[in-house]
């Protein structure tokens, strides 16, 4: 998953993710999207939704997601 395509989200869950890739694969890329520090994950019941993490993010790299969000 790319990262703006959780720019103007709330919350995604693999499943809602829409990658035309299995949902085992969805997990894995989002698992890796948490480990980095770009996501936050919440359990909501037998799923989780993560979310960007856009204070954080722009506090250590000011801009960037404008940037990323303007080019969308």
């Amino acid at each position: 998953m790319a990262v703006d395509e959780l720019l103007g989200e709330p919350a995604r869950t693999c499943a809602s993710s829409n990658l035309p890739v299995s949902k085992s694969t969805a997990t894995h890329h989002f698992r890796i999207l948490r480990e980095a520090g770009l996501v936050r994950q919440v359990d909501r019941g037998n799923s989780r939704a993560a979310t960007l993490r856009r204070a954080d993010l722009d506090l250590r790299f000011p801009g960037l997601l404008d940037l990323i969000a303007a080019d969308r």
